[in-house]
């Protein structure tokens, strides 16, 4: 039992990749959406390009959605209004017209002239309450035609124009009363019918839309079948009208019968196998091609989470509108991986990302072509994207990749531009904006992941951090030592195409260690007192090697990242503190070399072997002597050389035409600091 949990213990970063693997693969597929995918491809407009197509099985023929959409229009627009009348109101209202027109009309006209005048007012009446007062303005047309409700039964049927608003009342009124010919007591019945007229008709919202979804429920979505074995469409023959209407019914009928019961879970492994396969091959690239990004758990975590995010955001726009599939940055992908790690490992998880998201992308071809031609345009143009305008100089060139190449696969599908969607350009300018929140998703996933980008290291580049700056204050000498080494290493870096932030923030910090003693070391020493002529060779020599653990101590403390410390740790690699033993060796000629070398590791990287040659030629130029061209090349040729004879550069992806580039850089630049000067006369 023992034994299996240090098995365990040993393959522990082995175990977690695994089970990362396969929860990545599982909900990759769970976001996938759950339909079939037709094996044929077509185009309205467009030959049939395969064989003769014959139905699988019957299937009906649907209609289209502009077909059915005129359908509901027409529906919506016969379906009529319903509105509930409240026929005590017109009583109420007749009984005190009564009332009033007894109060209103005095005894100075005659009788019978009264009561033909009150039966004309009641005619008014009469015609007002015909269908009714409406007591809220609608705004329906006014050809829709109405249903009349009293107690949820139809009274009567008329259109929408002849239920009277209330705005309209006193203009109905008077064209009522102009029609009687009483125009000399319009007036008095005006004011009276006001002050009695009630509005006696509600709109009935929930029976009119019970009886429009009713209508509606009714609509056939298929026009006619087809039977198993008739052909559909023939090879060569143009996919228009019915047979596109056929092929896209037979499509649908795959894509919904496809994932039934009997082989879902057969169609979900295959899925599944896919899906897998593509991560093993990112995994297998990171093991071959980037083995420490490999063995470090949290980068391959995270270039596994950004995988998983755009699929997620990419399934999410699919599922809720494909249309606006080509909002999603994609390109964001490849500009993270990029600014944490390198143009190669971007561009391949990239692929592979588009690869998947293929298989559940309408126009899968097109999207996928526009997809790694803009991931491509991403990785050739962004560079230093700590400088804002080359991120929008890049997310403008990416922009414009997206509108040529979607402009280019149009004409070839259509023929021309005359039925072209100018809102889907909109659409990749949106892509372009959505591109540029690249900067605060890099500041949050170097906070999530502790993982550093060029982004922090030009921040940590400023002499006026906290650290560099009480480095100037204690050693002097060490930070203006570190300034020349910075400068000649981008120089050295920027000649051979590495990375020349990361080198010049490794190059001011590789010394920070010497703060712990800073009088033992020759630049620091203004008074002309050596405190190592009071010590052992081996007691100076301890000293000297230990400002590198006591860099990497103070680094840590000060939160610098991991690719920082490595400068501290290699800038001195494996090599012997030569002057200190030199005098041992005087006093005991069999002294083990050993006590006087640097614990290492070797320089691993470019940026930490151009660190060595460029930190090892700075300090050692300050011991020479009437300087000359001559002697300048000569002196960087021995102390580099001497660098390649122990070996300090084996485990350095550096190759020795690229020694030889950095070896002329240092010596023009020791040439520009030591040129001779006139002497002037005094």
């Amino acid at each position: 039992m023992k034994d299996f949990i240090n098995k365990l213990y040993r393959n522990h970063s082995l175990i977690y990749k695994t089970l990362l693997f396969v929860c990545t693969t599982f909900l990759i597929v769970y976001l996938f959406p759950k339909s079939g995918k037709f094996k044929y491809s077509f185009e309205r407009g467009k030959p049939w390009q395969s064989e003769n197509l014959y139905a699988p099985f019957n299937f009906a023929i649907k209609k289209a959605d502009d077909e059915i959409e005129k359908e509901r229009k027409s529906i919506e627009s016969q379906t009529p209004l319903y509105f509930d009348v409240d026929d005590s109101v017109k009583e109420d209202v007749l009984n005190a017209y009564d009332s009033g027109f007894s109060a209103t009309f005095t005894d100075s006209i005659s009788s019978s002239l009264k009561s033909t005048l009150q039966q004309a007012g009641k005619g008014v009446l009469e015609s007002i309450y015909n269908y009714g007062i409406l007591v809220d303005s609608y705004n329906f047309e006014n050809d829709r035609m109405v249903e009349i409700l009293s107690g949820n039964v139809k009274k009567q049927n008329t259109v929408y124009a002849n239920l009277v608003k209330q705005d309209d009342v006193k203009a109905f009124i008077e064209k009522k009363l102009k029609a009687v010919g009483w125009n000399a007591y319009n007036a008095k019945f005006t004011s009276l019918f006001f002050d009695v007229i009630e509005p006696n008709l509600t709109y009935n919202k929930s029976f009119t839309e019970k009886a429009l979804q009713d209508e509606l429920n009714k609509i056939s979505y298929a026009r006619g079948s087809v039977e198993r074995g008739t052909l559909v469409i023939s090879k060569g023959e143009v996919v228009e009208g019915d047979k596109f209407q056929k092929l896209k019914s037979l499509q649908s009928e795959y894509e919904s019968q496809v994932w039934n019961e009997a082989n879902y879970n057969w169609i979900l492994f295959a899925y599944t196998l896919l899906v897998a396969l593509a991560l093993l091959m990112l995994l297998l690239f990171l093991r071959k091609y980037r083995v420490k990004v490999f063995e470090n758990n949290t980068k391959v975590t995270f270039i596994f989470f950004n995988i998983l995010l755009m699929v997620f955001v990419t399934t999410l726009v699919v599922n809720y509108n494909s249309e606006y599939l080509y909002v999603v940055p994609l390109c964001v992908l490849p500009l993270v991986l990029k600014a944490f790690f390198d143009a190669r490992l971007g561009m391949f998880t990239h692929v592979i990302t588009v690869l998947l998201l293929g298989s559940i992308v309408p126009n899968s071809y097109e999207y996928m072509f526009l997809q790694i031609l803009a991931g491509i345009v991403t990785i050739l143009t962004v560079s230093e994207l700590y400088k804002r305008a080359n991120l929008f100089i890049s997310v403008g060139q990416i922009t414009l990749i997206y509108i040529i190449a979607y402009f280019a696969f149009f004409v070839i599908h259509e023929g021309s531009i005359e039925t072209i969607d100018w809102n889907t350009f909109l659409l990749f300018i949106l892509c372009g904006l959505a591109t540029l929140f690249v900067q605060p998703l890099i500041y949050a996933y170097e906070k999530m992941f502790g993982l550093v980008s060029d982004v922090s290291l030009l921040e940590l580049s400023d002499t006026n951090t906290k650290l560099l700056k009480e480095l100037s204050n204690v050693s002097p000498g060490t930070f203006h030592h570190s300034l020349n080494v910075a400068n000649l290493a981008e120089a050295s870096a920027n000649e051979i195409g590495a990375n020349a932030m990361l080198v010049r923030v490794g190059a001011l910090y590789h010394d920070i260690g010497k703060m712990a003693m800073p009088n033992y070391f020759t630049e620091n020493q203004s008074t002309g007192i050596n405190p190592h002529n009071e010590l052992s060779s081996k007691e100076s020599a301890r000293i000297i090697i230990d400002h590198v653990i006591n860099g990497i101590e103070i680094a840590k403390k000060n939160n610098l990242p991991d690719r920082v410390i490595d400068f501290i740790r290699t800038h001195h690699g494996t090599s012997v503190v030569y002057y200190f033993y030199r005098k041992a060796k005087e006093v005991d000629e069999d002294i083990n070399p050993d006590l006087f070398r640097y614990p290492g590791p070797k320089p691993f990287s470019k940026e930490t072997a151009i660190l060595m040659m460029c930190d090892s030629v700075e300090a050692a130029s300050k011991s020479l002597k009437d300087p000359t061209s001559t002697k300048i090349d000569a002196f960087v040729e021995n102390i580099i050389n001497k660098q390649i004879d122990e070996e300090q550069f084996l485990n350095a992806n550096i190759t020795f035409k690229e020694i030889q580039t950095i070896k002329k850089v240092l010596k023009h630049k020791l040439a520009n600091i030591y040129h001779l000067r006139i002497e002037y006369p005094e």
